[in-house]
């Protein structure tokens, strides 16, 4: 049975733990599922990776069920409910006896530990259980990070002893071929699954000849590691493989790129990812199936769950409704170019989640300061900020139409909501062409998200055209414009002079020409500046430096002043999080 706690008065983890009383077995929700028991892989009683090889051979010919994206308006710095609406219409739609699945990124501990929390939902609509959803579950980001710190050892280790030793010496080791990497052109930092910006900007190899290369380095969190965007994309273990053979590590000193592959080290790497290519299966509160596979950031990565996930999850379900990362002009616009475009998969419908807290932002309210009271203005009726802010939500929902799908918007309800202000969200939703629903699922579970239920049932049986936004063969800086303009709202793009001739240069490689674009780019505004609220008008998207995710296939256009690297806030979720000594049960997490 789902918690009976009130949501007011408790927080998260308490409901999750109060819920987790009565938890069904992994065993039991595989075999609700339709998994076969040699598919599945127990971690525990309540968490399982399953073999999705052998899903696939057995189901590969059954129909997919209907596929449903999962995005949000441009957020406040709180977050609108995301993940809490996609548990929380899982379990809605389950009170309505349908077969559903849902699929969501895993949690990175940069956030869980941070301000932003992991991303498990909220109230009585949450993934459990929340210990192991958010201390790192199965192990997959440990792999991650073990797989891209080793090839960062191999980069470093061959700079070592090519400095040192003779072509002879290296000949018997077996390496016949200096490689010669440029110091000054290495692509990747190191990882670590944490906020750590005082490692954003390190040196390295101090010390005497023995101790490597001395260099400029730094540290990235591990979810924006190009081998979590593999994770993210790979049909299967070949196909991970040959992926991480392409990442381009640095550049030599003639400036062509130096690869996993030409450091001897992929196939080392693929093998600390044989076991986290597998989902991992977790449950809503009232007991739906959840496949947990992939990680987040859709600002500075991809931020999907994986296809892998996805893929089997329409095998076993008639529905499937998986988690963009941020809002519809980020994590929407990169499932609707990259993900559907590498998956082959077409989307029914996307639920567009709004909240009267972000459309009142949007419509000129303080911004709220996360650790900080709100204003009162959000918790007393405003509708003319409301007015003024679903600007933002009707650009949110012509962004989904443009893609050729059907929208329904889910009006996110809190209890400082009035209905004037709902009806305001309601005539403006329906006026742009979309079905609009009213959700208690934070406060209620499953029986305050039947509205949004039925309305996206509905929204999948109505036909669609969906079609991606541009063609590969379209020139890399016309495909960066198309975005910036039909998107975000731009005016155009500019570049800084690097930014430039990192373009011009990509662009002379057919190959890396024809990758998909994956932006990055602040999620708190449609603008690359985060205190740009609403749909704002006469500015210009400046670009200033381009990555490569050769493996992954994207190139990654850097945007405003976004940080690889997120920064610890000065009352981090650390403080309030604690074990009780006597049980071991984990307190404080959110």
């Amino acid at each position: 049975m789902p918690s009976k706690l009130n949501p007011v008065d408790h927080p998260d983890w308490e409901i999750a733990e109060d819920a987790e009383q009565s938890m069904k077995p992994v065993t039991q929700i595989a075999k609700e599922m339709g998994l076969q028991p040699d598919e599945l892989l127990p971690h525990g009683h309540y968490v399982a990776k399953v073999d999705f090889k052998k899903v696939l051979a057995r189901l590969g010919n059954r129909p997919d069920g209907k596929y449903v994206d999962v995005t949000a308006i441009t957020p406040t710095p709180l977050g609108e409910g995301k993940s809490t609406t996609t548990m929380g219409l899982t379990e809605g739609m389950g009170k309505r006896g349908l077969n559903v699945i849902a699929t969501i990124r895993q949690p990175s501990g940069g956030p869980t530990m941070n301000v932003k929390g992991s991303a498990a939902g909220g109230g009585l609509s949450q993934c459990v259980p929340l210990t192991p959803f958010s201390l790192g579950l199965t192990g997959d980001i440990n792999a991650i990070m073990n797989a891209h710190n080793l090839a960062m050892v191999a980069l470093t280790s061959r700079m070592h002893h090519e400095a040192v030793a003779t072509d002879s010496f290296l000949a018997k080791q077996g390496i016949t071929k200096r490689l010669n990497i440029d110091p000054k052109n290495i692509q990747m930092k190191w990882i670590i699954d944490f906020c750590a910006h005082a490692l954003r900007n390190i040196v390295i190899g101090l010390g005497a000849k023995g101790d490597g290369v001395a260099m400029e380095s730094g540290f990235a969190i591990a979810v924006s590691s190009e081998v979590m965007a593999i994770l993210a994309v790979a049909r299967d273990l070949k196909d991970m493989r040959e992926r991480i053979g392409r990442i381009v590590v640095a550049y030599d000193r003639q400036g062509n790129p130096v690869t996993c592959e030409d450091l001897e080290v992929a196939g080392a790497m693929t093998a600390w990812m044989v076991e986290a290519v597998n989902p991992n299966l977790l449950q809503t509160i009232e007991g739906q199936p959840v496949f947990v596979h992939a990680g987040p950031f859709a600002n500075i990565a991809i931020g999907q769950s994986s296809i892998i996930a996805d893929r089997i999850a329409l095998k076993l379900g008639d529905y499937v409704l998986t988690e963009s990362g941020f809002a519809a002009d980020i994590g929407f616009e990169k499932f609707w170019n990259l993900k559907c475009r590498v998956s082959g998969l077409k989307p029914n419908a996307a639920v567009l989640v709004a909240t009267i807290r972000a459309l009142k932002c949007h419509g000129g309210a303080p911004i709220p300061v996360p650790g900080k009271p709100l204003d009162p203005g959000y918790k007393t009726e405003n509708v003319a900020w409301v007015e003024k802010g679903v600007e933002n939500m009707v650009h949110c929902i012509n962004l989904i139409k443009k893609a050729g799908i059907n929208p329904v918007v889910c009006v996110n309800a809190f209890h400082t909501d009035t209905p004037a202000e709902i009806k305001v969200v309601r005539r403006a939703a329906e006026a742009a062409g979309a079905r609009v629903a009213v959700s208690e699922h934070w406060a209620r579970g499953g029986d305050g998200a039947l509205e949004l239920a039925d309305a996206v049932v509905d929204a999948c049986e109505q036909p669609n055209d969906f079609k991606f936004l541009y063609d590969l063969t379209m020139p890399l800086r016309q495909r960066i414009e198309l975005i910036a303009k039909e998107v975000y709202g731009a005016d155009g793009v500019d570049y800084t002079p690097d930014g430039l001739e990192k373009v011009k240069k990509l662009e002379a490689d057919s190959e890396i020409a024809k990758l998909g674009v994956c932006m990055v780019k602040t999620h708190l505004s449609l603008t690359d500046n985060p205190n740009l609220k609403g749909v704002p008008k006469g500015w210009r998207l400046r670009i200033h430096d381009c990555l490569v995710y050769k493996g992954a296939g994207f190139v990654v256009p850097m945007a405003g002043t976004i940080k690889l690297m997120p920064g610890t806030s000065s009352n981090p979720a650390f403080r309030r999080i604690d074990v009780d000594s006597d049980t071991g049960r984990v307190k404080g997490l959110f």
